[in-house]
């Protein structure tokens, strides 16, 4: 469990470096995908519990794993595939009227 907690740290770190170095709209976005699934995997790791199960089969009820943070991770990436789509729609607008996706190039036109 120590290692699935920190393999996500280390991915979150890497996505938010990504994020802060990075100089075009597509590669933010899709870092922004890359911190979020880290981001869930280090939640699940945080809610997982040795030696119990789903709460698919009626049993020993002492004995079973919460089913609340896998359903508000499904939540949360249903939500976060609806803002990457529409991250992505309003990345081809900002083309489609600026010509570039550069970051720089869009602040600088702005000011």
């Amino acid at each position: 469990m120590l290692l699935d907690t920190t393999l996500s740290f280390i991915v979150i770190l890497i996505g938010v470096y990504g994020l802060t170095t990075s100089k075009f709209v597509i590669k933010s976005i899709i870092l922004l995908n890359v911190t979020q699934t880290a981001i869930i995997l280090l939640f699940l790791n945080f809610s997982n519990q040795q030696n119990f199960q789903p709460p698919l089969l009626p049993g020993n009820i002492q004995l079973m794993v919460d089913p609340l943070p896998q359903a508000l991770m499904l939540t949360t990436i249903v939500i976060g595939a609806a803002i990457t789509a529409l991250a992505l729609m309003l990345s081809i607008k900002i083309f489609h009227y600026y010509g570039t996706l550069n970051w720089k190039e869009l602040l600088e036109r702005e000011c």
